[in-house]
């Protein structure tokens, strides 16, 4: 962890964004220039009404890559290492497997999907190039997933609680962040269902994860991990200060997924080397 930012500032890593005006991504172009990534690809929503516009003209940045829709993929990601994608689970879907064939590496990190969804994905993807598939790249919730796995060390009697509040705007919920925290929670606890949120009468059930999303806002994104016991209670909360955690953390996943020659899914986890 000590090498997060050494060498960022003379990287020639070549990257395409997706869901180049969003939130995200215009985050991540701004970050990925100020570390001297070379963006040589946009791509946009085709409804989005900066389609054919430069960065610079779109105000996202003072470059004049211009944006384009997805049926122009091919030529966006032409000269790009590396796909960089924040975008939607329905963009994903058609996306990725023409990206993959194309050869160039993924680093993707839309939320929301179904089931069936990322299963098409990972059957696209998972053989042709080496990808990165994370709900959240800030490195301290990737420190905190580690963390969980420790709690198995509580004895029974314990309850886990997951509260997770993102900006009005988020679309998914909970968020992709919560679902993988329940996931680890639930492996390490035995949990077999999730409440969602109470009503009425509505006492906890043994055996339930409770996983509650509040909207509001501009936030970012809290997750805060709550264990309580008959006599004391633990909290663990991870705070986004602002999205730039996310775009350097993905940024630092780039870096390292260049690196990689072996076709295959890959996870914050293996980025950061199972510190």
């Amino acid at each position: 962890m000590r090498a997060f930012w050494r060498g960022w500032r003379t990287t020639n890593i070549r990257i395409c964004v997706a869901g180049a005006t969003g939130r995200m991504g215009s985050t991540l172009i701004r970050e990925a220039v100020a570390r001297g990534f070379k963006i040589v690809g946009a791509i946009a929503a085709r409804d989005d009404p900066n389609i054919d516009k430069t960065l610079r003209e779109a105000g996202v940045c003072d470059l004049n890559v211009k944006i384009v829709d997805p049926s122009r993929i091919p030529e966006a990601v032409k000269e790009a290492d590396v796909y960089v994608s924040f975008t939607t689970p329905e963009a994903e879907v058609a996306n990725l497997p023409l990206v993959a064939d194309l050869g160039k590496r993924i680093v993707m990190g839309t939320t929301g999907f179904t089931s069936e969804q990322m299963r098409k994905i990972v059957e696209a993807v998972s053989s042709k190039v080496p990808a990165v598939f994370s709900p959240n790249y800030a490195i301290g919730v990737n420190i905190l997933f580690k963390l969980l796995r420790m709690m198995k060390a509580f004895p029974e009697g314990y309850d886990f609680s997951i509260v997770e509040i993102h900006h009005s705007g988020k679309k998914d919920a909970p968020s992709g962040t919560a679902k993988k925290m329940g996931e680890i929670i639930s492996e390490i606890r035995g949990y077999s269902s999730i409440s969602y949120g109470r009503e009425g009468i509505s006492p906890r059930k043994p055996g339930e994860l409770e996983v509650l999303a509040v909207r509001a806002g501009g936030v970012p994104g809290i997750h805060e991990v709550i264990i309580a016991g008959s006599h004391e209670i633990i909290r663990i909360e991870h705070t986004a200060f602002s999205r730039s955690v996310f775009a350097q953390g993905a940024l630092y996943a780039v870096n390292w997924i260049y690196k990689q020659e072996k076709p295959g899914i890959y996870t914050m986890d293996d980025v950061l080397g199972g510190v």
